[in-house]
């Protein structure tokens, strides 16, 4: 397998865990959501960004664009559909200076 591409993240999360609030801390699941699964996700659902343009900000292909993506809604889907929280952390990034 060979090494991930670095992805190039503009947006830093500020706070990096959301949780539901009609479970207990004790009993509560999560998901892990990457930076950069967390920036395509800004990139394109906020901003309205096709996957070609996302994938140039990102300075990556779009079919890993692609894959990102699938992988962030999954992840989002299971904590919003499962009450699960959520954790933004890890992935290969660099961040851009704004």
């Amino acid at each position: 397998m060979r090494p991930k591409k670095t992805r190039w993240v503009k947006c830093e999360p500020g706070e990096r865990c959301f949780r539901p609030l009609c479970k207990k801390n004790r009993n509560l699941e999560g998901v892990n959501l990457t930076i950069d699964e967390f920036e395509a996700i800004r990139l394109a659902d906020l901003e309205g960004l096709n996957q070609n343009r996302v994938a140039k900000q990102m300075k990556v292909h779009r079919s890993t664009i692609s894959r990102i993506l699938e992988s962030a809604h999954r992840k989002i889907a299971d904590a919003f559909v499962n009450i699960k929280a959520v954790k933004i952390e890890g992935g290969c990034c660099k961040f851009k200076e704004v």
